[in-house]
């Protein structure tokens, strides 16, 4: 018998259709809910933030570096400049083989391997139709070698820049510095708003010390750019402002002239003007070329440099710090007439040597003198007459006095690297090396000996001092900038320091005749070698420092010693006497006699600049 199927509950399927639709409608109307609701949010609540990204996906802001101001001295002629500078540069997706291309292209253009490294490392950080530079700076011959085989590399260009030169080479490279490419200590420390799009820095010198003037300010330009980040068209600009060019004190004429002098040489050579510190030739010999810094020193070339034995990269003239010998005396015989222990009529006996009380050390004369006072010890370099003076002004007074000239200070130049020197004194020995100071090391202070060391450019200064009857003005390089279309020179105002006060004036003509006898007078230490035909009258003083100590009873003979270990010829002197417009400072390293060696120099740079310059 057939088995009967039970009727189907409409009621029931009708139920389970409804509950099923009522499900399924709040699912519905819960995910629309989700979706209304990150609507809102995206085009209501994050509408500014989403219109900038996408506002920034089309229009782009860059840079635009502005042109660095020139340096020119005081006559116009150009010191540093900017000019075109051709550089190799690669578009990566032009290229089908980076490896074959790269080695064709040592073949005829030069390429060391350390460029080859950081030009691959530099392509990971770009897009692949943004120009990646691979060389700086080509030369002529490597431009028409790429010229004539350009078809050979697709994506390879020669692009022009503007690049910083420098015309004069090597004369001037330790005053003007040079530029280098920004590193990343520079990065950190530097406004990269204000550097946006610049790749160099002043990295010494003058580049450096006004690089925020030199700088200029950057501009801008809008640019419409596709969704890879192609430029379409520029919208809107704004062009970066100029430094501003500088005028230095420096004259090229006299700069190069100076070089001449000094040319086979280690030494320095400072002339300024007495009456307002501006520095007219600052030379420090050997140089070298600050062009091979702006587009990156090759490794080879840079460890030449560093480790040669004359030291090219090493700026004398500020950082060099020198014994300075018997330059030091008529400022030592200017204290003793200030403190009353000694007059220009005082006379001594000199018999080569000097004791002091109750002791049987001889402190040696270079010569025998006989009987000396204050000019004849100026004008023939006494040893012993200054021996005695230092000992009975003593170490505190003396260190004191020297001070007032500025020395074992930096005279606070517009450049970098300068250093202090040495003014020693009884607190300076005490908190350096935890001893006493000993009357004998009074002594050889007194001659310039000893712990003392000073700068050239301190020993410009203070002749200058000398020359101005205490006056003081801060040496500078900076004359002015110019300023306007029109090419004004805005002149700097030089800075006056605390003069040198003395209680009599006559003191300073007691020991500024005596310079003036140096040179113009039969036994004068520099009369033969520099002084006996000028044409006009010249004051000065010949010094030289030991390289090393000698014995008591050791005799010095420049012909048996090594050239590492003769003595530094120097001299400091101004012209004309009575009415000074140069002050020069010479040190020759190792050059012997002052008198014979750094007088000479001296005269000839002052002749060139009162008898050819001014003529």
């Amino acid at each position: 018998m057939p088995v009967r199927q039970p009727l189907k509950n409409h009621y029931q399927e009708k139920r389970l259709f409804l509950a099923r639709v009522v499900i399924l409608m709040v699912m519905v109307t819960l995910l629309f809910g989700i979706v209304s609701a990150r609507l809102g949010h995206l085009q209501v609540a994050s509408y500014s933030h989403f219109s900038t990204l996408s506002q920034n996906n089309r229009v782009r802001l860059e840079a635009l570096p502005p042109p660095r101001g020139l340096i020119f001295d005081r006559n116009g002629v150009v010191l540093a400049e900017n000019r075109p500078a051709y550089q190799l540069e690669v578009t990566p997706e032009q290229v089908t083989d980076m490896d074959a291309t790269l080695e064709q292209l040592a073949r005829i253009v030069h390429l060391e391997e350390a460029r080859i490294e950081r030009f691959r490392r530099m392509l990971k950080g770009k897009r692949p139709f943004q120009a990646v530079p691979l060389k700086l700076n080509l030369t002529d011959e490597e431009l028409a070698n790429f010229a004539v085989n350009r078809h050979r590399f697709p994506g390879v260009d020669v692009e022009a820049r503007v690049a910083r030169h420098y015309p004069q080479g090597a004369s001037l490279a330790h005053v003007l510095g040079y530029v280098g490419r920004i590193d990343e200590r520079e990065l950190a420390r530097i406004d990269t708003q204000r550097y946006a799009g610049t790749t160099h820095i002043g990295k010494l010198g003058i580049e450096r010390f006004y690089e925020s003037q030199l700088h200029g300010h950057v501009g801008f330009q809008k640019v419409e750019v596709n969704a890879q980040g192609r430029t379409l068209r520029v919208l809107e600009r704004e062009p970066a402002t100029p430094g501003r060019d500088l005028v230095l004190s420096l004259d090229v004429r006299l700069q190069r002239a100076a070089e001449e002098i000094l040319d086979g040489y280690a030494g320095a050579i400072v002339a300024m003007d007495p009456r307002n510190g501006e520095v007219l030739a600052m030379v420090s010999m050997p140089s070298f070329d600050p062009n091979l810094f702006v587009h990156g020193i090759s490794r080879s070339v840079f460890q030449e440099l560093r480790t040669h034995r004359r030291q090219p990269l090493f700026n004398r003239a500020l950082s060099g710090q020198y014994p300075p010998g018997s330059t030091l005396k008529p400022v030592v015989g200017l204290a003793g007439l200030e403190h009353g222990v000694t007059t220009a009529e005082r006379t001594m006996y000199s018999p080569g040597y000097y004791t002091l009380p109750n002791d049987t050390r001889r402190y040696r004369d270079w010569r025998y003198h006989g009987t000396v006072n204050l000019d004849r010890a100026i004008a023939q370099s006494s040893d012993v007459y200054f021996y005695d003076l230092g000992h009975k002004l003593g170490i505190d007074r003396m260190s004191s006095f020297l001070g007032r000239f500025g020395l074992g200070e930096r005279t606070g130049i517009d450049s970098t690297g300068e250093r202090q020197g040495l003014l020693p004194s009884r607190e300076w020995k005490r908190a350096t090396y935890n001893q006493p100071w000993y009357p004998g090391e009074t002594l050889i202070t007194a001659i310039g000996q000893g712990y003392m060391l000073t700068t050239p450019l301190q020993l410009t200064s203070l002749t200058s001092t000398l020359a101005m009857r205490g006056e003081r003005v801060r040496p500078h390089l900076l004359r002015g900038h110019i300023q306007g279309d029109g090419g004004e020179l805005a002149l700097d105002e030089s800075e006056p320091l605390a003069p040198v006060q003395v209680s009599r004036p006559e003191y300073w003509d007691q020991v500024r005749e005596p310079m003036e006898h140096v040179l113009h007078r039969a036994r004068g230490t520099a009369h033969s070698s520099a002084g006996q035909d000028a044409a006009y009258r010249i004051a000065g003083k010949t010094g030289t420092s030991q390289v090393f100590g000698l014995g008591e009873e050791e005799e010095y003979d420049e012909d048996e010693l090594a050239m590492h270990l003769h003595d530094h010829a120097l001299f400091i002197g101004y012209a004309p006497a009575d009415d000074p417009r140069i002050a020069v400072a010479v040190i020759v390293e190792h050059g012997g006699s002052g008198g014979r060696v750094a007088a000479p120099m001296a005269r000839k740079v002052m002749d060139y600049y009162l008898l050819e310059m001014e003529s």
